[in-house]
């Protein structure tokens, strides 16, 4: 049987608990399905989990991601230094605001954000910076917020895949002015939906926030507009939802972390065939998924496929080689670490629901690639 990349059975073992919430929440009298008492706890544990000084739920992670940059007063004519390799919202979220987001390289190994590039990538113009955790590895937050206090920055940090990662005993979320989180179903503290959150420290940050992602309504007084806003309201059930898992939480996490640990231990010796896999240790590290480098890409996943093994790619192209901001791309300007990732990246099934044999056939399959990689060019020449 094949070993899906995304699990079917996601949330199966909580069945029972989200029909039941979906019955009790959706026949209560008071008919409340956003923004109720259940977001408010949602908000509550992860502001004491984290800790930070406030939470506010919304609608995506891509919406907290825009909800932030606005409230931080980035608009038309400013720049938000951002990874040139990431997901499509790391730059639209920019471009939506009618700002510019500027391209910046990523270290070769780990395809985070480069903090000597986004130093180098700073203007006049320049407002906040935005560096992303990716894949296995959370970016160089230490530098960042130097870079940011020294420069005069706001900084945004996109932990949307990162959710219980630490760096430096700080948790993913909590280094910057703000931090944003994704809940959508794959994520590590992932739901059967769409969600996401907006981490602070900064009071008038959070209030911003908190009023643009309700139409601009402070939540006290219903159809009183303070300022222009956004349809970005975290819904009941999964609130509750989540309030429910997040008990396991812990416990999901490292089991990624093992399954990681081990592809790591059987991958590492594989590095002069031209299959690097992402650094080891744990600090730093958020398994959301698990991702190699490898030189003959497209040979390797048509090799996996055929042994019944399902993978990804994250992301086929650079941001802005990306039609959509081309014009944010200058003319003879190059990306090489970027351009590369998006040429040689491959992830691989890392989600708690693996069983041992699963993760070693899995691993059995990639090491299996390289004699087969070699007796096929031999067989060229």
């Amino acid at each position: 049987m094949s070993i899906p990349f995304f699990p079917p059975d996601l949330f199966e073992q909580d069945r029972e608990v989200l029909l039941d919430l979906l019955h009790r929440i959706g026949t209560a009298h008071e008919q409340r399905f956003i923004l109720g008492e259940h977001t408010a706890r949602f908000e509550q544990l992860l502001r004491t989990e984290l800790p930070a000084a406030d939470v506010i739920a919304c609608a995506t992670g891509t919406s907290a991601l825009t909800l932030t940059l606005r409230a931080m007063g980035v608009g038309q004519g400013d720049e938000v230094v951002v990874p040139a390799f990431g997901c499509a919202p790391l730059a639209s979220a920019v471009a939506e605001l009618g700002a510019t987001p500027v391209f910046t390289d990523i270290r070769p190994h780990t395809m985070v954000l480069d903090p000597d590039l986004a130093e180098a990538a700073i203007t006049p113009r320049t407002k906040v910076l935005m560096p992303a955790h990716l894949f296995s590895v959370m970016a160089d937050m230490p530098r960042f917020t130097a870079l940011g206090r020294a420069h005069g920055l706001r900084v945004l940090e996109d932990s949307a895949v990162a959710q219980g990662a630490v760096l430096g005993g700080r948790k993913a979320g909590t280094w910057g002015d703000a931090g944003v989180f994704s809940f959508v179903q794959v994520k590590s503290f992932g739901m059967p939906g769409e969600g996401g959150a907006v981490v602070t420290d900064d009071a008038e940050l959070a209030r911003t926030v908190r009023l643009l992602r309700n139409h601009g309504q402070d939540g006290r007084t219903r159809f009183l507009h303070h300022r222009i806003g956004y349809n970005s309201r975290f819904d009941e059930i999964q609130a509750a939802f989540q309030l429910h898992r997040y008990d396991g939480l812990a416990a999901r996490l490292e089991r990624r972390a093992r399954i990681a640990e081990y592809y790591t231990e059987q991958f590492t010796p594989l590095a002069d065939d031209g299959i690097v896999p992402p650094p080891t240790g744990r600090d730093g590290r958020c398994y959301y998924v698990y991702t190699l480098l490898a030189d003959q890409r497209d040979a390797l996943r048509a090799h996996l496929r055929a042994r019944g093994v399902e993978t990804h790619v994250y992301y086929p192209l650079p941001l802005p080689r990306q039609p959509a901001f081309a014009r944010f791309a200058p003319p003879g300007r190059r990306w090489p670490q970027a351009e590369l990732a998006a040429a040689r990246i491959l992830s691989l099934p890392v989600y708690p629901q693996l069983s041992d044999a699963e993760v070693e056939r899995i691993a059995d399959a990639v090491r299996a690639f390289v004699p087969s990689r070699q007796l096929a060019d031999q067989e060229a020449r």
